[in-house]
C-alpha cells in the first residue's frame, strides 16, 4: 500500500457539529475520491492500466476530432474502431511538435468544452527556447495536478504539519528576502502546515539566511540552485537542522546534486518530473532514487526513437505525451522536447511504467563533428579541486568550439585553465577547442531555471 504521513490528519469538516469522521466540502471530497483511486490504480498490472488509458483516450480523441479545428482538419476520416488500438492505430496519429502548437494557436482550442470541466485560464511556458507555448487549463486539470502533488507527498511520507520551503520562480508573488512569503497549508486537502516561499533570484547567502530562520522540514527548488546552496553550506559548515529531504523540480537532477545534498545536510533528493502544459509526468519511486514511475492516470507517456518506434529498456528516446484530461487544449502525442531512458520492472511492485533517467531538452545535447549527438558529461564535480569556480556554464558554439563561462573568485591561471580543459575534453569525449569567458555571475532565466550545458547549433 501507499505510504502514509507520519501522523494521522483529519480534514476540516464542513458539517455543523461534526468533527470526526470529517465530512469535507465538495471540492475536498473530490480530492479524496481521486486519491482513493490513485492509491489502488498504482498497483494494477501495466496491461490493466493500458486498458483504462485506452477508454479515456478514446473519449479525448472523439472530443478533439469533433470540437477542435486543428485535429478535425488534420485527422479527418481517421477510424480507431476496427484496428488494434495501441499497436496499429495509435502510432499512426501524427506527432504534435512545439512549433505546431505555436503555429496553431486558437485552432487547438475546443469549440465546445464540457461545462463540468469548469473555468478556463491560460498557461504559458517558454522552456529554454524563449518562445512561449500557450495552452488552456481547466478546473479539472488543476484538480488532477493537486491529486498527483498529494500522491508525491504521500509516497515520500511527508508530514503535513511541518514547514515546507520553496525557492523557485514566484511569478507576480512578492517573495523577496529577508522574509519571503508565508501562508497556511502546503497540501491539497489538510492545510495544517506552513508554506514559505522565496524568489530563486535571491542571492545564495540570502537564501541560506532565510532557510535558517524558516527551519523547514522540506525544501523544494531547482537542482542547479540546490547544488549552489549545498556547496555554500559545506563551505560554511551550515547543516540546516531539521531538514528531512529536498524536492527537485524543473531541471535534470544530477548525481552531483544528490551527492552535495547528502554531504551538506545529510538528506536525499526526491525528484518530480512535471510540465506546465502537461502536469505530472513521472515521480521518483519512494523505494529507489534511480526509478521514476510514469503517472499513467494523468498522461500517456511514450519514449520513441528517431524513427518513431517505442524504445525498449535501456534505450534513450524522445518523450511524447498525451494529456488525457485537458479537453480545452488537447495535446495528443505532443513532443515535449525532453529525452528519457526507458526502465524495466521496479522492485516496489507498482504497475506504473518506469523511466530510468530523465534528460534535458534537445538543446542540451552535445553534437560531435561527425554529426552524432549524445548527452554531455561535464566533470563539474572536479572543477573546485582545480580552481575557485563558483558557477559554470558550457556552451557549444560550433562543431569544434566550446565556450566555458565561469564565475570564479579570481581569473584562472593558464595552468588551471589547462587542467580544466583536460577534464572537460575527457568528459566530452572529443578534443574541442575551448574558449574561457569570465563573468561576475551567470544569471538565471526569467523563469528561474538554469542550464549547465546548452548548444547554439540548429536542432
Amino acid at each position: 500500500m501507499v505510504r502514509s504521513p507520519r501522523k494521522f490528519f483529519v480534514p476540516r469538516s464542513r458539517t455543523t457539529g461534526n468533527v470526526w469522521p470529517a465530512i469535507p466540502n465538495a471540492g475536498c471530497a473530490l480530492d479524496f475520491a481521486l486519491l482513493y483511486q490513485l492509491e489502488r490504480s498504482e498497483w494494477l498490472p501495466e496491461a490493466a492500466l493500458r486498458d483504462l488509458q485506452k477508454a479515456q483516450v478514446l473519449r479525448l480523441l472523439e472530443h478533439a476530432w469533433r470540437t477542435v479545428p486543428y485535429y478535425r482538419e488534420r485527422d479527418r476520416g481517421f477510424d480507431v474502431r476496427t484496428r488494434d488500438f495501441w499497436n496499429d492505430c495509435w502510432p499512426e496519429i501524427p506527432i504534435l511538435s512545439r512549433s505546431d502548437v505555436q503555429a496553431a494557436e486558437r485552432r487547438l482550442v475546443s469549440e465546445a468544452l464540457p461545462k463540468d470541466h469548469g473555468s478556463v485560464s491560460t498557461i504559458s511556458t517558454s522552456g529554454s527556447t524563449g518562445r512561449p507555448v500557450r495552452t488552456l487549463t481547466t478546473d479539472l486539470t488543476r484538480r488532477m495536478w493537486r491529486a498527483f502533488s498529494m500522491r508525491d507527498h504521500l509516497w515520500h511520507g511527508r508530514d503535513f504539519s511541518q514547514r515546507f520551503a520553496a525557492i523557485r520562480s514566484t511569478g507576480g508573488l512578492s517573495a523577496e528576502p529577508p522574509h519571503g512569503f508565508t501562508t497556511k497549508g502546503w497540501d491539497a486537502v489538510y492545510g495544517v502546515g506552513t508554506l514559505h516561499a522565496l524568489s530563486v533570484q535571491a542571492p545564495i547567502d540570502a537564501q541560506i539566511g532565510w532557510l535558517q530562520s524558516v527551519r523547514p522540514a522540506y525544501l523544494l527548488s531547482y537542482p542547479s540552485n540546490l547544488r549552489e546552496l549545498a556547496r555554500r553550506c559545506v563551505e560554511q559548515g551550515i547543516r540546516l537542522e531539521g531538514l528531512q529531504h529536498v524536492v527537485a523540480v524543473g531541471e535534470v537532477v544530477t548525481p552531483e546534486c544528490r551527492r552535495l545534498a547528502a554531504e551538506a545536510w545529510g538528506v536525499g533528493v526526491k525528484d518530480a518530473y512535471t510540465s506546465q502544459e502537461a502536469g505530472y509526468l513521472a515521480l521518483q519511486c519512494p523505494e529507489t532514487e534511480d526509478c521514476y514511475h510514469v503517472q499513467s492516470e494523468n498522461v500517456v507517456l511514450e519514449v520513441i526513437d528517431e524513427a518513431g518506434r517505442p524504445c525498449g529498456e535501456g534505450e534513450v528516446g524522445r518523450v511524447v505525451v498525451t494529456t488525457m484530461h485537458n479537453f480545452a487544449t488537447p495535446l495528443i502525442r505532443y513532443d515535449i522536447g525532453d529525452y528519457a531512458e526507458m526502465g524495466g520492472t521496479c522492485r516496489c511492485g507498482r504497475g506504473l511504467p518506469v523511466l530510468r533517467r530523465i534528460f534535458g531538452r534537445r538543446r542540451n545535447m552535445l553534437t560531435l563533428p561527425d554529426g552524432n549527438r549524445r548527452w554531455p558529461f561535464l566533470g563539474e564535480y572536479r572543477y573546485r579541486d582545480v580552481a575557485p569556480v563558483r558557477q559554470y556554464q558550457i556552451v557549444q558554439k560550433s562543431l569544434e568550439l566550446i565556450e566555458v563561462v565561469l564565475a570564479a573568485d579570481r581569473p584562472l591561471t593558464s595552468t588551471e585553465e589547462s587542467k580544466l580543459s583536460e577534464i572537460i575534453r575527457a568528459e566530452l569525449g572529443y578534443p574541442f577547442e575551448l574558449s574561457f569567458v569570465y563573468v561576475d555571475e551567470i544569471p538565471r532565466s526569467p523563469s528561474g531555471k538554469f542550464e549547465d550545458f546548452r548548444s547554439e547549433l540548429s536542432c
